[in-house]
């Protein structure tokens, strides 16, 4: 499989080790992954730039569509719907490697273990 814009999954919690087996091939594959869902019907083609006003169809770094848009949209990368213990550990909800992000636009501090302490 070539590069892609999306990749899907459709699953059951029965394929849950089949699914996570596949996210890293997918990851490395497309610019965002689905699960249970559906992404737009895009087609990658030379021929297909984002319509409108200039600078949207001369200027490579504003189409959103075609394949011009491969580098705008090349990373960063998007996992949608994926359960929880599918993502990679420093996008979990649990936030295991205890990283300062921002959820919702808001900043959230890493918490320190208790064992962690001095």
């Amino acid at each position: 499989m070539e590069g892609q814009l999306t990749a899907t999954i459709h699953m059951d919690d029965g394929d849950m080790a089949a699914a996570q087996a596949l996210v890293p091939l997918l990851a490395g594959k497309s610019g965002r992954l689905l699960v249970n869902g559906w992404p737009t019907g895009v087609e990658v083609t030379h021929a297909m730039v984002h319509g409108g006003p200039f600078p949207a169809t001369s200027d490579i770094r504003s189409t959103s569509v075609g394949s011009l848009a491969i580098t705008r949209f090349l990373r960063p990368f998007c996992f949608q719907n994926l359960p929880e213990e599918m993502l990679p550990p420093a996008l979990r909800d649990s936030n295991p490697w205890r990283l300062s992000r921002r959820i919702d636009g808001e900043l959230q501090a890493p918490t320190v273990a208790m064992d962690q302490k001095a």
